[in-house]
């Protein structure tokens, strides 16, 4: 196993994201979510609800359902049956994240993807982040711009119903969100903790820290010769 690169490392931190999901539709945003929610439906968590983004529920190219994105809308997205995995250009202490733009919003410095559903996801059911890069300019002390929802404000906002903000997998390690600031559950082999601790800007707790487990023989199998046998994962974590 000592060949395992660290994208395939990530990529089972994420398929770890869905463990104990069950029957609930998976939305991962990005290559690495997408070949982890995929390998997690093929071996532990079979009963997860992949969709194609428009109007089908699919498993490994196949049309299982058909579940058209308004009527998702409409029954899925507001009741905490969904867990998305989204992108994040800024994560902050309380969890905000910002997808939206880099500096003032009234005149930023760049312009990003904009709030899209950000807002809704965060507060609606449970998300998650992927990090491909994981560094203080992501980690920040505090957001330029509030587009996926953090704990306070959703407690201050009255939305905490289905407000479930769950990980951050990043190229370094997987770290868990919580109200009371953000813990460092597991680093990647081959990296250490002070790694993580110097690319973040704010203070992590890291009194507890793992080693992300490795990918199974049978994982290593399905994510090279079915999933990715062309290794496009590669090219997003070098």
């Amino acid at each position: 196993m000592s060949d395992v690169t660290r994208a395939e490392m990530a990529v089972v931190a994420c398929a770890e994201l869905f463990r104990g999901d069950g029957e609930i539709l998976a939305s991962p945003m990005g290559l690495i979510p997408s070949l982890g929610a995929r390998l997690a439906r093929m071996t532990f968590e079979p009963d997860l609800l992949l969709s194609d983004g428009e109007a089908f529920l699919v498993a490994d190219g196949r049309v299982e359902g058909w579940q058209p994105f308004r009527k998702v809308l409409d029954t899925v997205v507001p009741h905490g049956k969904r867990h998305v995995v989204m992108g994040a250009n800024q994560i902050d202490r309380h969890g905000n994240q910002n997808i939206s733009a880099i500096g003032a919003h009234s005149r930023p410095a760049k312009q990003l993807l904009g709030m899209r559903g950000a807002p809704g996801n965060t507060v609606n059911h449970r998300t998650s982040y992927w990090v491909p890069r994981h560094s203080r300019r992501v980690f920040v002390d505090e957001v330029d711009t509030v587009c996926g929802v953090g704990f306070e404000r959703a407690r201050k906002a009255g939305v905490e119903l289905f407000h479930d903000l769950h990980r951050v997998v990043t190229n370094l390690g997987v770290l868990a969100l919580r109200p009371d600031g953000i813990r460092l559950l597991s680093v990647h082999p081959g990296v250490s903790v002070d790694d993580v601790v110097e690319n973040t800007t704010f203070e992590i707790d890291t009194s507890d820290v793992t080693v992300t487990r490795l990918p199974t023989p049978e994982e290593l199998h399905l994510l090279r010769e079915v999933l990715d046998p062309e290794s496009l994962r590669d090219k997003e974590v070098r």
